[in-house]
């Protein structure tokens, strides 16, 4: 079976004083969180499309949901973990435990606040998570990539053209991840920050799927802004 992924969990620290997540804000007339759902709608290779939101945004979540989508058999929502990769967990657990895991399940995961992805992105991950068992999607760098241990000092300036950003989606095969992400000591758990890295760590090759440069992530005030003009550069259009 084929799920989707959107994690929801994110508290927006960065977008400023604000009285909710940055999911939940919004983005012309509806929330960010419903533009990016609608997306992963529109694909009806998706079995369940499971939204990971915050304990006391549940409900908040489910009633959004159903005032601007309606009610849909695909539609869940779940508790999110403590960061991350626990949030991806819990959408694990849930398909583990009320449907149940085959060989060839693929998830593919998505931040919430990346509403401007498209449908070749999204089929390009399934079908590459399908071959492959791990994808990422990235765009080229654009400028001089600067590494700097101490936020002070410049340490290391890496060969631009073998530098890429990453994006989302990112997708696995799911009973791979949760192998190799249990695998892990509770040293590399603490410091991960990136699903992929799961499986460089253990040596696993990772796909890659080329992203675009207006699947912006809504992180400050300025995204919402440029996500703004870009959503009206569309609705002229």
């Amino acid at each position: 079976m084929i799920y989707a992924e959107i994690l929801a969990g994110g508290k927006g620290t960065r977008m400023g004083n604000i009285d909710m997540p940055k999911q939940y804000l919004p983005l012309k007339n509806k929330p960010i969180l419903i533009h990016t759902v609608e997306k992963f709608m529109l694909n009806d290779r998706f079995d369940k499309i499971i939204i990971v939101s915050p304990k006391q945004w549940m409900n908040h979540t489910k009633d959004i949901l159903n005032k601007f989508i309606g009610h849909d058999n695909r539609l869940v929502v779940v508790e999110g973990g403590e960061n991350r990769n626990e949030s991806i967990m819990s959408g694990i657990r849930y398909i583990e435990n009320e449907i149940g895991l085959n060989d060839d399940d693929i998830i593919v995961t998505h931040d919430s606040v990346r509403p401007f992805l498209t449908h070749r992105i999204i089929e390009e991950n399934i079908d590459n998570a399908l071959k492959f068992g791990a994808v990422d999607t990235v765009i080229e760098a654009i400028d001089t990539i600067i590494q700097s241990n101490d936020g002070e000092m410049v340490h290391d300036i890496p060969v631009r053209s073998t530098m890429y950003q990453g994006q989302t989606p990112q997708s696995f095969n799911i009973k791979k991840l949760k192998e190799l992400y249990y695998a892990l000591t509770d040293e590399q758990k603490e410091i991960l920050t990136d699903a992929c890295k799961i499986f460089v760590l253990h040596g696993e090759q990772v796909k890659i799927v080329k992203g675009e440069l207006f699947n912006i992530k809504i992180t400050t005030p300025y995204d919402l802004k440029i996500a703004n003009a870009l959503l009206e550069e569309r609705t002229t259009e």
